[in-house]
């Protein structure tokens, strides 16, 4: 059996040849994994790649047709109970009791785990997710991002080895996202695993050490997020508007890490290997000829172009609704984790 105190770089989940299918539709098709101890490790994908079919199987809330896994060191199969209280879980969408308290939520349900339930460990439980002043707050008071740090405080009262975040921000504001970002990262620094579902490219990008991308219940590429946009080798984009004369063509290709240059009356679009040494020639080649450069802008590659260089197209949400939750499903989960 695995243990919270692995070292980073000790497999804690490992996930073999799993396959779903809903009649003639197969949802997730051959999805292989690993993830290891101490990473945040991302699952990203458009709503209908098999997320969140994949996330429930590893939890335990949907069976495989085909395929093994461990978590913590636990067959899902054979040792499911064992499972579930090494994991902990935030769903889609969780359905909290609206006029009890956060203080009140945590309690209970540490009392449904049989675990400590004293008011310094739930003290510490919404520190962690930064909600300690709304302790005596109703649930039905708290805004969309308070619900889901305490949803996520919930699935942290079982002191799990492994957190399952599915979609976490979704129909969250920026600020709201943000602060989210920051419960994710102190969760893992806590000493947790933490494997999280995602649709935005951003927050992927900036949360996840590495990050499965899927499409149509496949994983096409898997990496840290930086090894992922350096394996489709896409140049940077460095683009401006030119003020009191213009810059000849023979000019910007001259510039240091310039692949290639297109000129369209004022506007100039550079593409560059190394955007750095690029926009400080472009500057000192503007400030020699009295040129104001402005609108000037710099895009790296990104996640984005990543999916689109995979699939040959944007990464756009579909509408599939196989990889949405089954709410009986997710009653009858819950039901079991309890009564564990």
């Amino acid at each position: 059996m695995s243990e919270r105190g692995s070292a980073p770089g000790t497999p804690i989940i490992e996930v073999r040849g799993l396959i779903k299918r809903y009649g003639t539709l197969t949802a997730v098709d051959g999805v292989d994994l690993t993830v290891y101890s101490g990473e945040v490790f991302g699952i990203l994908g458009p709503n209908g790649a098999g997320k969140t079919t994949t996330l429930e199987m590893i939890e335990g809330l949907r069976q495989p047709d085909a395929g093994t896994i461990t978590v913590a060191g636990y067959d899902t199969r054979s040792q499911t109970e064992d499972v579930r209280r090494a994991i902990g879980v935030q769903l889609q969408t969780t359905a909290l009791f609206d006029y009890l308290s956060a203080a009140e939520l945590i309690k209970l349900f540490a009392d449904l785990y049989g675990v400590d339930s004293s008011p310094a460990r739930i003290d510490h439980l919404l520190g962690m997710v930064g909600l300690r002043e709304k302790r005596d707050a109703a649930a039905n008071q708290l805004s969309g991002g308070q619900q889901q740090r305490l949803s996520i405080a919930l699935g942290l009262v079982n002191d799990p080895i492994v957190v399952f975040l599915d979609e976490p921000t979704t129909g969250l504001d920026p600020a709201a996202r943000r602060e989210l970002w920051q419960t994710v990262r102190d969760v893992r620094n806590q000493g947790s695993t933490v494997v999280l579902t995602t649709h935005y490219m951003e927050e992927a990008e900036i949360l996840c050490d590495r990050i499965a991308v899927m499409d149509h219940g496949r994983v096409i590429a898997l990496d840290t997020p930086v090894g992922l946009i350096e394996s489709i080798d896409v140049e940077a984009t460095i683009s401006a508007r030119m003020r009191n004369g213009t810059l000849a063509d023979r000019e910007l290709r001259e510039i240091p890490g310039t692949q290639d240059v297109s000129l369209n009356g004022d506007q100039l679009e550079l593409r560059s290997d190394n955007p750095q040494l690029t926009l400080i020639g472009l500057l000192e080649a503007a400030r020699t000829h009295s040129i104001e450069l402005t609108e000037l802008r710099s895009n790296q590659a990104s996640l984005e172009d990543v999916f689109l260089t995979l699939t040959g197209r944007s990464f756009e949400p579909l509408s599939d609704a196989t990889d949405l939750p089954d709410e009986t499903e997710k009653r009858r989960f819950w039901q079991r984790r309890k009564a564990a």
